[in-house]
């Protein structure tokens, strides 16, 4: 956690940062997609110029912190970078120096302080059952702040919400089939609280650091981007991953793979969602652009609201 002195109140920079290295990464986030569909020419204008270091408060509920593993996994620019001189990271409770009830007091100055200017990033779900003491997240003199006080407290004071992971956009795992905790996501808590700030879900157990990231970026320069059904950034979540799979040809041909093992045929005997998920896994690929999930196993459909207990069994055919 940073001082006053670091929030963005000078003039932006991005010291340190090779703006080459940083578009570049960019525009990789839209390979496959079209580079004008995510980076118009205002976009690359204002990254050209440097951005200004936009507040941002990362609060997490009910869920693995895997979401702030997989962001911590960015490579080119560093989440170091990214997370120090292009946003202003004033709370994040795994990676802050400081905790406790001078962290708590922090958080809100910073909220009260750029009221209507910060972003508030959710991370896991939120549980409502018992009033909200499954996930309590600190103490202000003798009261505790569950999950629900403070997303409920933060959320209308801030500029837009990010639901990073499944968790946080639709319960996820934590609201699976015999939870007794009331987990539930952003968007759905808001509604029974009557929230109205922008909610961009970006799901994925976990998501890929490039969709968080590019959603970060396009908020804080070109507004919310286009969102489908599911509140996801179409950007990212707006292509079928059955429809795009390199082993279509081998289902069409009814090739289907026998065990996970082989290099070749179509997935779908063994379990894989593909045709019920929506996501750029195909074409982005994980790890630097190195696998996914399909070369290994079969795609469990986690960025879908329904995941888990819809896709389950993972490796028992769906039709």
């Amino acid at each position: 956690m940073k001082d006053k002195q670091s929030l963005p109140d000078a003039q932006p920079k991005l010291a340190g940062i090779s703006r080459r290295n940083f578009l570049k990464t960019l525009t990789g986030t839209a390979a496959g997609i079209g580079i004008s569909q995510v980076f118009n020419p205002a976009l690359i204008q204002a990254l050209e110029k440097g951005l200004e270091r936009h507040p941002v408060l990362w609060i997490q509920g009910q869920g693995c912190t895997g979401c702030s593993v997989s962001l911590l996994n960015s490579v080119d620019p560093s989440i170091a970078d990214v997370l120090l001189k292009v946003i202003s990271l004033q709370f994040h409770p795994t990676v802050s120096e400081c905790e406790g009830e001078t962290a708590m007091n922090h958080v809100y100055e910073v909220a009260n302080e750029y009221k209507g200017r910060f972003s508030l990033v959710i991370e896991g779900a939120i549980p409502v059952a018992a009033d909200g003491k499954y996930c309590i997240l600190g103490e202000i003199g003798h009261r505790e702040i569950t999950m629900v006080d403070m997303v409920q407290e933060l959320a209308p004071m801030a500029g837009s919400v990010l639901a990073v992971g499944t968790c946080a956009a639709f319960g996820g795992i934590p609201a699976a089939k015999g939870n007794v905790t009331g987990a539930t996501g952003v968007r759905d808590f808001f509604k029974s609280k009557d929230i109205t700030t922008p909610v961009v879900n970006i799901p994925g157990c976990p998501p890929h650091p490039d969709w968080i990231v590019g959603s970060i970026v396009h908020l804080l320069n070109a507004g919310i981007p286009e969102l489908d059904y599911d509140g996801r950034p179409t950007l990212f979540f707006g292509e079928n991953i059955h429809d795009n799979c390199p082993h279509l040809d081998d289902y069409d041909a009814a090739f289907m793979a026998a065990t996970l093992s082989d290099p070749k045929g179509c997935r779908m005997d063994l379990g894989c969602k593909g045709p019920d998920t929506y996501a750029d896994c195909y074409q982005r690929k994980w790890n630097s652009g190195l696998n996914w999930c399909v070369n290994n196993a079969v795609c469990i459909g986690c960025v879908e609201a329904g995941f888990p207990d819809a896709m389950s069994p993972f490796y028992e055919p769906a039709y």
